[in-house]
């Protein structure tokens, strides 16, 4: 049966290459999100002709991992490397001495080490897959050697398959206007997982930096000079808001009302009253801001959401990412983001009026520019 072999016909949208004029491919997806098996079924298209002795698009495949046992244990031999998805009549043949792989066609797939990244120095390829570049050890050297490799043929490609993290040189590829990219979370592949892993990692890290990262597959960045980092953010949150002595609604209105126009920011932040001041403590409730809003409409839509954050004394519920990924690009020489930073905006109108007006620091408008 040739069904099961058919990879476009079972495939999830993520898992096939776009259309298009491109040089790389980054598959960005949570655990389990089915990226090893596209990775390898990608590998299969490049290497396969129509017919088992056919020649493909590519004949000298480089396959690099975190290390070789990786490569060897995950990326061939796996049970969704390219062994397991080959069809009967073009298995490739493992020749463990030289770690490579032979297709009954010629096709080689030679396998490489990103902890050693002089391997790559010298070899030559039309096509490439890199696994979990994010965790390389020697991640721009061995990016840097495998980039000077693909060099054959007249179209030379590379599929990057990677949970994310924040690392420069998977930072830089996205960057690069010949790369192209796909996303998933770990349930997207949901039908081929056990529920109970699912419920389980939803109920511990469902919210959390590591949950966003290894699970919805979201690159989290934190831009040099930040005020606030990721790190910090994780250590503020906490699941409820408890007794509140005080709440307000904090509005930073775009200039104008239109679609295009910039997010109106809505903070909706509380503090509880114990105590000086000094020992006061605020938290964040909700991040209720909306784009392209009139203020007629973003003044019916401020309903209480609490929020509160400083110096340990600030605590965020769940639920808050938008707002975050914000207050991480914040820097003391201005905002490292796109757009306005309207969320912080708001952050900082409340918190300013509801604990820092009170000791004096600032006056209660202070705005962050």
């Amino acid at each position: 049966m040739a069904l099961p072999f058919l990879f476009e016909f079972w495939a999830h949208p993520h898992q096939l290459p776009p259309d298009g004029d491109w040089r790389a491919w980054v598959i960005l997806g949570g655990r389990g999100a089915g990226k090893t098996r596209a990775g390898a079924e990608w590998v299969r298209a490049q290497v396969e002709g129509a017919r088992p002795l056919d020649r493909g698009r590519a004949r000298r495949v480089a396959l690099v991992g975190e290390t070789y046992d990786q490569v060897r244990d995950v990326m061939v031999f796996g049970d969704s490397g390219i062994l397991a998805c080959s069809p009967p009549d073009r298995v490739p043949k493992w020749e463990a001495t030289r770690r490579r792989l032979v297709w009954p066609n010629g096709a080689v797939a030679q396998c490489f080490s990103a902890n050693d990244p002089e391997a790559l120095r010298g070899p030559q390829f039309d096509a490439a897959w890199a696994d979990e570049l994010a965790k390389w050890p020697k991640g721009q050297e061995t990016w840097d050697m495998l980039a000077f490799g693909l060099r054959l043929g007249d179209d030379p490609r590379v599929c990057v398959t990677t949970t994310p993290r924040n690392v420069e040189v998977l930072k830089d590829l996205l960057e690069v206007p010949s790369t192209v990219v796909t996303r998933a979370p770990t349930e997207a592949n949901a039908a081929y997982l056990a529920s109970s892993f699912l419920d389980e990692v939803r109920a511990r890290y469902a919210n959390t930096r590591l949950g966003r990262q290894e699970l919805d597959g979201e690159l989290l960045t934190d831009v040099e000079g930040a005020l606030w980092t990721h790190a910090m953010l994780d250590q503020a949150r906490v699941e409820r808001s408890g007794r509140l002595d005080r709440i307000v609604v904090a509005v930073d209105p775009p200039v104008s009302g239109h679609a295009g126009s910039d997010d109106c920011g809505i903070i909706v932040a509380g503090v509880r009253m114990r105590g000086p001041v000094s020992d006061w403590e605020a938290v964040v409730l909700e991040d209720a801001s909306i784009a392209g809003a009139s203020p007629a409409e973003w003044a019916a839509r401020a309903e209480p959401v609490a929020a509160l954050y400083e110096q340990g004394r600030v605590r965020h519920l769940p639920g808050l990412g938008d707002l975050e990924d914000q207050m991480c690009r914040m820097a003391l020489r201005g905002y490292q983001g796109k757009g306005s930073p309207d969320r912080v905006d708001a952050l900082v109108w409340a918190l300013t009026e509801l604990v820092t007006a009170h000791v004096g620091h600032v006056q209660a408008r202070v705005r962050v520019l």
